[in-house]
């Protein structure tokens, strides 16, 4: 029996480069052997250029005219090898030849349609959607559906990259989640007892049906899991699932203190403080809120609290739209604080969105800081000189 090596120097002897590459096509098709396919193309359309059968240096090497056409077959052959490991079902294997035309389209379409289960393909799609970013809210999802909530939060805990619209759908899906998972278990407690739990019952309103004793030792949900979702919660806008993440808080203030884990200050009380920031963003108690951080800033000790206080309390000022009570917190206890290291948006921002840039002036004098005390000088006279214009 003739090998496929003896008939293709056959049909090169016989025909010519051109058929010889197009039986080798052919072959590696139907074995499936798709990497050598993509291979095979290119060499055919290097015979058609008048180019070397082997490849020695960059495509960049080639003569200019050759270039385009040279690119484009390789797009075309990553293109349908990356579509033939599709139709497979092998996505770590059709990623990297869209990858490298930059065509992610076809892989998100294919991890859409992913329903998760226990195979290698799951894992993959989260690795390519995820990990590398081609559909972060669906990898997100389709880790959550398959390796359940702790691996979600740590994978939220461990991406400090992540842009904040793609961390915002996570953890509003933990939270969603959490609190599916919280009332789930309420209501079941509650039909234990003979007592139907309303469909629309809220999580507060199931405690209270279910007269739970103060510091009763035991709990429905992981209290990790509702400490690392609670807290995740504080950076979330107005939205549904802050009001869910104010419910979590309300189970939380019912654990007994041995569940509640120690928080640094202004979080003391974690759940407690963690309602009341959260009703604050959410526009409620909002005066009362404010005031509830302030005290604690004001209480704060720099030397041995530190600063983290009075960040939040810019911070949450910040994000109620008070820019000036920022500017004044800011002023009042970070002045002497170490821009670089502070987490609440930094001096010059806020005095950006006041269009006051004296306190920059200011906080730059008390600091020594010459730069700073130069740029926001001229950034004032030269905003006057602007508005007067």
């Amino acid at each position: 029996m003739t090998s496929i090596f003896e008939e293709l120097e056959d049909r090169l002897d016989e025909q010519n480069p051109r058929e010889m590459v197009a039986r080798l096509c052919e072959v590696l098709r139907e074995r499936q052997d798709y990497q050598g396919l993509f291979y095979a193309m290119i060499l055919g359309k290097r015979l058609e250029l008048g180019l070397p059968a082997v490849q020695v240096g960059k495509s960049d090497d080639l003569p200019k005219q050759l270039i385009e056409p040279y690119e484009n077959a390789i797009r075309a052959a990553a293109r349908e090898v990356g579509h033939l490991y599709l139709a497979q079902g092998s996505l770590g294997a059709a990623w990297p030849y869209f990858r490298m035309i930059g065509e992610h389209e076809p892989i998100v379409s294919a991890i859409d349609q992913l329903e998760p289960d226990d195979s290698e393909r799951t894992q993959q799609a989260i690795e390519i959607a995820f990990h590398e970013g081609v559909s972060p809210r669906r990898g997100f999802d389709l880790l959550l559906q398959r390796y359940g909530i702790c691996s979600a939060i740590t994978t939220v805990g461990q991406a400090m990259q992540m842009p904040a619209d793609v961390r915002e759908h996570c953890v509003k899906r933990l939270i969603r989640t959490l609190h599916a998972e919280l009332r789930e278990r309420l209501a079941n407690e509650l039909s234990s007892r003979g007592e139907e739990a309303p469909a629309s019952a809220s999580v507060p309103e199931l405690i209270r049906r279910l007269d739970w004793p103060e510091g009763e030792e035991f709990y429905h949900v992981d209290v990790s899991h509702l400490g690392a979702v609670t807290q995740y919660s504080l950076q979330l806008p107005p939205c549904e699932e802050l009001e869910l993440a104010i419910e979590l808080c309300a189970y939380g203030e019912k654990l007994s203190p041995r569940f509640r884990y120690h928080t640094d200050p202004p979080f003391e009380d974690q759940y407690r403080d963690y309602s009341i920031y959260l009703k604050v963003l959410a526009g409620r108690e909002v005066d009362e809120g404010l005031e509830h951080f302030r005290a604690k800033a004001e209480a704060a000790d720099p030397e041995t609290v530190g600063t983290y206080p009075a960040q939040v309390l810019v911070t949450l000022l910040d994000r109620t739209g008070r820019t000036r009570e920022a500017l004044a917190a800011y002023t009042r206890y970070l002045a002497q604080a170490d821009m670089r290291e502070l987490s609440c948006p930094p001096l010059p921002e806020l005095c950006q969105k006041a269009g006051d840039f004296r306190p920059l002036v200011e906080v730059s004098l008390r600091r020594g800081d010459l730069v700073n005390y130069a740029a926001g000088l001229l950034q004032s006279r030269l905003g006057q000189s602007a508005s007067r214009v």
